[in-house]
């Protein structure tokens, strides 16, 4: 076995990797650019060595720096995780010449899978189902406009060497086709060093169905069930499940046959992912295949037992699977749900800054991969990260901060350990999507199995603007905070000095506003709790033991758990819960009253501004001052996180003031545009 294994990534994929080579007594080496030189994978290693500035092509994609700090640590096999050089076939033959192990598949078969348009072409040689579209290199947007109009709208834009969102564009017209075309050259390029593109058509109301395979390089494979991964926004996904509620088993034994078949087809030997769509009649046709390890890998770990990294060492060190297919068996149910660092009320665009703030939930100590997941408990948390409290989520990188999945021995029961997982995260700092996974939990949608990659554009075609509880939850939040700020009341009393008869001086009757409804209730408090009563005859329990200044409230309400982050405003708590930003004011019935009469505040106009929606770099300016614009016009580009985002015009209007030009880097909110 390996003694020493480099590992050539950064974030939470490479404290992934470390996790599982401590676990074999294998030592670690980390690279990092200057931007991740306090970086967790840096900290968790047992060496590390940098590799340059922050651009990803001036470090982590540079062949040339990661051979020489193979050579200066002496590893003797190298972990590519995903993204960077994992798909690189140039670097996996600069490692054989090196004589240095790849912990992945051979160059072979990088070669012939993960270039986009070439296993396009082998499925189809080989037969299988593919979607409409084409494989050969387009030289230009003008090419890319007559391609998409002979497949028919709408169509699929892609970089050929892409992966995990990078480069793909929707086109529904010639216009989105041309611009679509340009931005995924781009974004090719700067994320991967090679700006190819195909076109294929779009298929609606799809679900994307991913197969894991693992093989050998003595020609054995199999394959560890399916995921689900149909949320999805921006073509990357978002929320992954295994097994997905939609395959029957025949179904699933189909595709992982085929799976297994185009595997072997090409020599594979490591672990890797089949993705297929599959249409609401089961019918499935080939994608692509990811010659690594993907990022939703967890959820497959949990329901079989494998540990992945662990097979795909043993593997790269020459050993042959000592699982059969007979051996794999699924388990339960398991839910992942990235957290990324995106504002999901600005539409999920980046969000850059420091963790002031990073409490995870806690992961169950039972639990590692390897192990089945039902031998930890009834339900399992696991959180795979690469941040902590205090460090900073740079502009130069993908913006994920972690992915937190829960398992457990039903759909139902891994879908409810996720709701309070999530309610528990709390991240302060930066904007995130929390609230939004938040939501996509207690979605009927979801919670019925009934999604397809058209998920979020569906449900929420004007964008996420926070979730509004129902009657019974907004119950529950009310009777938490009364009985929290009458805690919060005798702490104040007693700091106050007055100490003898202090719950005489904290009232009975108290008034909650909460989503713009108001609740009278009286409070009945014992040493076990509190018994509030509303106004409507209905009574709830409350319990726990939340202190003022906490900021996560764990509280029972009739026995059922509630989850609270909580923070504090003047008469009051700022509460979030299962995807809901709230303001809770507390107030006596005198106060509540008089609180009727104040006159609300209006926010400032900014109708008349195009604002910077997040930390990023001007691309392009599309419009001088004086010009006419319409409704749906691009009026600029701006680059973050490796993504480039058009802005357009909300409105038509005439420009009145420029305040930015390209290269110019602003900070949210800052005015790029002002109209007349």
């Amino acid at each position: 076995m390996f003694e020493k294994i480099l590992i050539a990534n950064r974030g939470e994929i490479a404290c992934r990797v470390i996790k599982t080579a401590r676990k074999m007594g294998i030592k670690t080496v980390a690279v990092y650019s200057d931007a991740d030189k306090q970086a967790l994978h840096v900290q968790m290693a047992d060496e590390a060595i940098h590799i340059g500035p922050p651009p990803a092509n001036q470090s982590y994609i540079v062949i040339d720096k990661i051979m020489e700090a193979i050579k200066t640590s002496g590893a003797q096999a190298v972990h590519p995780g995903y993204g960077f050089l994992s798909e690189n076939a140039k670097f996996a033959e600069a490692l054989e010449a090196a004589g240095v192990a790849f912990i992945g598949p051979p160059k072979g078969a990088i070669e012939a899978m993960g270039d986009k348009i070439t296993s396009k072409k082998i499925a189809q040689d080989a037969k299988v189902s593919t979607v409409p579209g084409y494989m050969g290199l387009i030289e230009d947007a003008d090419e890319a406009v007559k391609i998409s109009n002979e497949i028919g709208y709408p169509v699929m834009i892609k970089a050929s060497a892409g992966g995990g969102g990078k480069g793909m564009r929707i086109a529904w017209n010639d216009e989105e086709a041309r611009e679509g075309f340009q931005s995924s050259k781009n974004e090719a390029a700067n994320s991967f060093g090679d700006d190819r593109i195909f076109i294929e058509k779009f298929v609606t109301q799809p679900r994307h169905i991913e197969i894991q395979v693992l093989c050998d390089a003595h020609g054995n494979g199999i394959y560890l069930g399916e995921r689900e991964c149909s949320i999805q926004r921006r073509n990357q996904k978002v929320v992954e499940e295994a097994p997905s509620p939609f395959l029957d088993p025949e179904t699933r034994k189909a595709m992982g046959e085929q799976s297994v078949a185009l595997a072997k087809a090409v020599g594979y030997a490591s672990a890797g992912t089949v993705e297929f769509i599959v249409d609401g009649d089961k019918n499935f046709y080939f994608l692509e295949m990811n010659t690594r390890l993907q990022v939703e890998h967890p959820v497959t770990e949990l329901i079989t037992g494998v540990d992945l990294v662990e097979q795909m060492i043993r593997v790269a060190n020459g050993e042959p699977l000592t699982i059969t297919q007979d051996d794999v068996t699924l388990t339960g149910w398991a839910i992942e749900n990235r957290l990324y660092a995106e504002d999901p009320y600005r539409n999920f665009l980046p969000s850059i800054g420091r963790l002031t703030r990073y409490r995870p939930p806690a992961e169950t100590a039972a639990y590692a991969p390897g192990v089945a997941a039902g031998a930890a408990g009834d339900t399992v948390v696991r959180n795979d990260t690469g941040v902590y409290e205090g460090g900073e989520i740079s502009m130069y990188y993908d913006p994920m901060i972690a992915k937190l999945c829960t398992w457990g021995p039903t759909r139902e029961a891994a879908i409810e350990a996720m709701r309070v997982a999530l309610d528990s995260f709390e991240v302060e700092g930066i904007g995130h999507n929390l609230p939004f996974v938040s939501a996509v939990m207690d979605h009927p949608k979801f919670i019925s199995g009934d999604m397809t990659t058209a998920f979020i554009a569906e449900e929420y075609p004007e964008g996420f603007e926070g979730v509004t509880l129902g009657a019974d939850d907004l119950h529950r939040v009310a009777a938490a905070c009364a009985a929290m700020h009458r805690v919060a009341e005798i702490r104040r009393t007693r700091v106050s000095g007055t100490m003898d008869n202090h719950e005489r001086r904290v009232g009975t009757d108290w008034n909650v506003a909460i989503q713009g409804e108001s609740f009278d209730v009286v409070i009945d408090a014992d040493h076990e709790g509190s018994t509030v009563s509303f106004a409507d005859g209905s009574s709830l329990r409350v319990a726990g033991d939340w202190t003022p200044g906490d900021q996560l409230a764990e509280m029972t309400v009739d026995g059922s758990p509630l989850v609270l982050k909580v923070g504090k405003i003047s008469g009051g708590f700022r509460i979030r819960t299962r995807g809901a930003d709230l303001k809770v004011h507390v107030r006596s019935p005198r106060q509540a009253e008089l609180a009727r009469l104040m006159p609300e505040k209006l926010p400032p106009d900014t109708s008349k501004m195009l604002l910077c929606p997040m930390p990023g770099l001007i691309v392009k300016v599309n419009v001088e001052v004086g010009d006419e614009v319409q409704e749906g016009q691009a009026l600029c580009t701006v680059e973050a996180m490796k993504m480039e985002n058009i802005l357009r015009a909300e409105k038509k209007g005439v420009v009145s003031k420029i305040n930015a030009a390209a290269g110019d880097s602003l900070a949210v909110d800052d005015v790029i545009l002002e109209f007349e």
